[in-house]
């Protein structure tokens, strides 16, 4: 069982919690076994992780899988020893199945070929098209769900650089909370048949609320 409750788990390796934490924390590199401290922990590193990929990746880059891993590895790499490495553990959240573990490496390199090759740079003029791009690669990152570990901020990380290619503001998340977050958890289900309207609403509102937020 995931710390919290969040998610289901079956393996070993990446299972293990922390000593002392009662199954709350993950085994971590710090010695943390109190839920409020690893958020915290977490938090600080994220808020660091964006500072420096924004001076990593401009807006003529192209994401690779390879990225992404370097990512998830820059922001949790001083917490959990398997950071930046594909999960070896099946996770379902709320009795839904993300991919199944054995088919992560495989799942990436055609999210690479596809969505991420499709949509990145993401240097597009028209705004609908950068939607597009936005909610595609969000959705099709977070039905892989490569990590075990941190996949949801991730994949907003990825939205926000990209949105930095598009001459966007930082994205702002925060409005997706109360029902929209529930719509937002149903736009990453329907996503299986390839429908992305949904996430495209939810982008059109993170897009909105940042732009208000940046005037």
């Amino acid at each position: 069982m995931k710390t919290g409750g969040r998610y289901d788990t079956s393996g070993l390796a990446e299972a293990r919690s922390e000593p002392g934490s009662r199954g709350r924390v993950l085994r971590n590199r710090l010695g943390i076994t109190r839920k409020r401290e690893m958020d915290a922990a977490e938090y600080n590193a994220y808020n660091a992780a964006i500072v420096s990929l924004l001076k990593s990746y401009g807006p003529e880059h192209r994401f690779t899988a390879s990225d992404i891993q370097k990512m998830h590895r820059l922001w949790l790499g001083g917490i959990y020893e398997w950071s930046g490495e594909y999960r070896q553990v099946n996770v379902s959240k709320g009795g839904f199945f993300f991919a199944a573990s054995g088919q992560i490496p495989l799942l990436m390199a055609e999210f690479e070929k596809g969505p991420l090759s499709r949509h990145t740079p993401c240097a597009f003029k028209d705004m609908p098209r950068v939607i597009e791009a936005l909610a595609e690669v969000h959705v099709e990152l977070l039905l892989i769900h490569p990590f075990r570990e941190g996949n949801g901020r991730l994949a907003r990380l990825l939205s926000v650089l990209m949105g930095t290619q598009a001459g966007l503001p930082l994205l702002d998340f925060s409005c997706i909370r109360g029902k929209k977050k529930e719509e937002y958890f149903a736009a990453v289900r329907v996503g299986l048949d390839r429908d992305y309207k949904p996430m495209e609403r939810i982008f059109e509102l993170v897009i909105d609320t940042a732009l208000k937020a940046s005037c």
